[in-house]
């Protein structure tokens, strides 16, 4: 698939223009109107691709649980290995699609490697994540982000004193999750280690703010992003913050994502996450 379609498609994603410009513009780039529906399902999550770990692989405790936020009951996955002892904390933030199977699943995926995991549910003061992908897309640009942001600063409360845990609380998030990711990173001093993919940064001013590691994940082909990426490093270094930065050349926006065959990209997705839990472990584990 082209960029230019991908690029598009980034911005019907993020909320810059609604479906119906979507469709007509990718009609023309495709050269018709039949020939653009032919594309939609390569932009279509395939969650039937989404199980690298089951459901109910017999090493997991999963389940679904809510914690107060900051208005009111917020709604999660919980993943644990199995047994007593006290484990490491990882929150997983989703893309702007919500709690949806894929995410579970990478949830399950941290889980596997030791660590006490939780997904939340941006879109629990709305009533949680629909099914139609549009439509969470359209509610999640409607959350108010200050609100949102606390919500998810009470997850890392709620995983620093769960009684599973060892205190020590880490998070890793997608698109729209690496953005929160970044802003946990700033706005509370109770998270270890941060690992953003493809997230937007949060303002140089508030850099100073933050206490954890980071560990950052960037596609090379995405320009909306990226273009922060110099500020935010050079904040970064100013304020004597512990990162690294690694930028996966030939990729898309959401390489990480195997239910997106339109961006997904295993070698890079590989590499990523090996850094990550290899980063995890490092940070959270000793």
């Amino acid at each position: 698939m082209e960029n230019k379609m991908i690029d598009l498609h980034d911005e019907y994603r993020h909320g810059l223009i609604d479906r119906r410009d979507f469709l007509k513009r990718l009609s023309v780039f495709a050269g018709s109107v039949a020939a653009a529906n032919a594309l939609l399902p390569l932009f279509d999550s395939n969650y039937a691709r989404a199980a690298m770990v089951a459901k109910d692989d017999p090493r997991l405790q999963t389940e679904s649980v809510t914690y107060p936020g900051a208005t009111g009951d917020m709604r999660a996955a919980l993943a644990r290995p199995k047994g007593t002892a006290k484990l490491p904390a990882v929150i997983v933030v989703h893309e702007n699609r919500g709690l949806n199977a894929h995410i579970e699943d990478v949830t399950r995926r941290v889980a596997v490697e030791g660590f006490l995991v939780l997904a939340p549910d941006a879109l629990s003061p709305v009533g949680g994540t629909p099914p139609d992908e549009p439509k969470a897309i359209e509610m999640i640009g409607k959350l108010d982000m200050t609100a949102t942001i606390n919500n998810f600063v009470a997850a890392v409360k709620f995983l620093k004193t769960h009684p599973m845990s060892t205190g020590k609380v880490g998070v890793v998030g997608f698109c729209w999750g690496g953005a929160m990711a970044n802003q946990l990173a700033v706005n509370s001093p109770d998270v270890v280690a941060a690992v953003p993919y493809y997230g937007r940064q949060p303002a140089s001013e508030d850099v100073p703010r933050i206490k954890a590691s980071l560990m950052l994940h960037y596609a090379s082909n995405d320009e909306g992003i990226n273009k922060g990426i110099a500020a935010y490093e050079a904040a970064l270094k100013a304020a004597s913050i512990d990162f690294k930065l690694y930028m996966y050349e030939g990729t898309q926006h959401a390489f990480n994502n195997d239910t997106n065959p339109a961006r997904y990209n295993k070698a890079a997705a590989d590499l990523a996450w090996g850094r990550t839990i290899a980063f995890f472990k490092e940070k959270l584990k000793t």
